[in-house]
């Protein structure tokens, strides 16, 4: 017989128990980018993904910064899994980082993970202090020739 408290659900033998209030900042902080096996990769196709509830602290005030993050990738061999990436970006939640530097340095994990043909990333961030800003960062195999479409949200705006 299992006793459980208040609050707590019970687990597989292979699953740690969940503390509330807790488990979800722990597969934050536990958390890696893992790449998927692509099942088309003798085709050239895009790979569109929207992150409306992307968020950071500005390093020079501390306040926070909002931002839909897009990516857009031809991908090789993998494909990003898709969880990964939301426990990946939720990591930037609480991390003091400029816009450019966001931006960019999600576009090199993605690129050392997944050897994509062609990505671009999107930092598309809220106004602040009157100024609107995006951050614009793409990366291209060489040799690379196949589509590369034009930016393009395609989930509403608020």
């Amino acid at each position: 017989m299992v006793c459980l408290h208040a609050g707590e659900k019970q687990t597989s033998m292979t699953q740690k128990a969940r503390t509330p209030g807790r488990y979800g900042i722990e597969e934050i902080e536990a958390s890696q980018l893992e790449a998927w096996p692509n099942s088309n990769p003798e085709r050239d196709y895009v790979t569109h993904l929207e992150i409306p509830e992307f968020t950071c602290l500005c390093p020079r005030s501390g306040f926070p910064d909002f931002a839909t993050i897009t990516v857009d990738y031809v991908p090789d061999q993998s494909v990003v899994e898709l969880k990964s990436l939301k426990l990946y970006i939720n990591k930037y939640r609480n991390r003091q980082i400029s816009h450019e530097a966001a931006t960019n340095q999600i576009l090199d994990d993605l690129v050392a993970l997944l050897s994509p043909r062609w990505m671009r990333v999107v930092g598309d961030f809220t106004v602040r202090g009157n100024i609107k800003t995006i951050i614009f960062a793409e990366y291209s195999r060489p040799d690379y020739k196949g589509p590369r479409p034009e930016y393009r949200r395609y989930m509403p705006t608020m």
